[in-house]
């Protein structure tokens, strides 16, 4: 008889409580929602939000004016991400300005959208006949390398290995070898973009103070000394690569931030 008066009581207290849909119960997590958003913090206004949906669910009066409450969550944290991008925006272009002129960008704008950075040591007009390892990275940040081979006879080469002593890295097979003739000079080419090197990037960078032997592996292969200036070359790439691929990231997050407030200000119109 205990166990079925508790029962009965727990029952009307349920019944008490949501008779009017949950209405007030709703009301005061939409004034937590509203207080959450007034100090910023959007993750609790759209806990709060959430929540009358689950709890509250014929609420309905609620439920409405949560909908537009989340808009307006959602509007202020996007313009709050857009003010914080755009500081780390300044924070990339100002490092960028402080280390560009260490480099030079060939462009043909006849045919090509997007240019490459060079370290001036490496570009071609100075590497005549030399077999070496050149890195370049595009205006969107992206790094690649290519190892040249020249030294005379065909080694069908499609991977280079960065070694010292015992420790090594050695590229992925290249998806786009080939060969060219300058004078009547075979030469050898193959590309590697970085994330398909094999680590050689990151190993040139963290050994680039010490004697790094190159090999180029092919039918046969070709050793030979890894000069101080391409080692500082990858190393100082390498880091303007990761300028510029910042950059590039904060600008997709800027467009999808602004995606996001141009949907939220479209349907805050239509209501």
């Amino acid at each position: 008889m205990k166990k079925i008066g508790l029962s009965a009581l727990l029952g009307l207290a349920v019944l008490t409580g949501c008779g009017d849909g949950g209405e007030k119960e709703a009301q005061l997590r939409l004034q937590k929602a509203e207080m959450a958003l007034q100090q910023e913090n959007f993750n609790e206004a759209k806990l709060q939000i959430d929540s009358i949906k689950v709890l509250y669910p014929k609420a309905f009066e609620a439920r409405k004016q949560g909908i537009k409450l989340m808009q307006q969550v959602d509007l202020k944290e996007q313009n709050k991400t857009l003010v914080y991008l755009d500081s780390m925006m300044q924070v990339k272009e100002s490092q960028l300005e402080s280390i560009k002129g260490n480099f030079v960008l060939e462009k043909d704008t006849a045919y090509q959208e997007i240019g490459n950075w060079f370290y001036p040591t490496q570009v071609v007009e100075k590497n005549v006949g030399r077999s070496f390892l050149r890195g370049q990275v595009n205006e969107l940040g992206e790094m690649s390398l290519t190892s040249i081979y020249c030294a005379g006879g065909k080694l069908n080469h499609t991977s280079v290995k960065v070694s010292v002593g015992d420790m090594f890295a050695e590229t992925l097979m290249s998806k786009d070898s080939y060969t060219t003739t300058d004078l009547g000079r075979t030469i050898e080419k193959a590309d590697y973009k970085v994330g398909e090197d094999g680590g050689v990037v990151g190993f040139i960078v963290a050994n680039h103070e010490k004697n790094i032997q190159l090999t180029f592996v092919g039918d046969k292969t070709f050793r030979t000394a890894m000069p101080k200036n391409d080692r500082k070359a990858i190393v100082e790439l390498a880091e303007l690569s990761r300028i510029l691929s910042g950059m590039e990231e904060i600008r997709k997050q800027q467009k999808e931030a602004n995606l996001k407030i141009q949907f939220v200000t479209r349907k805050m119109e239509e209501k």
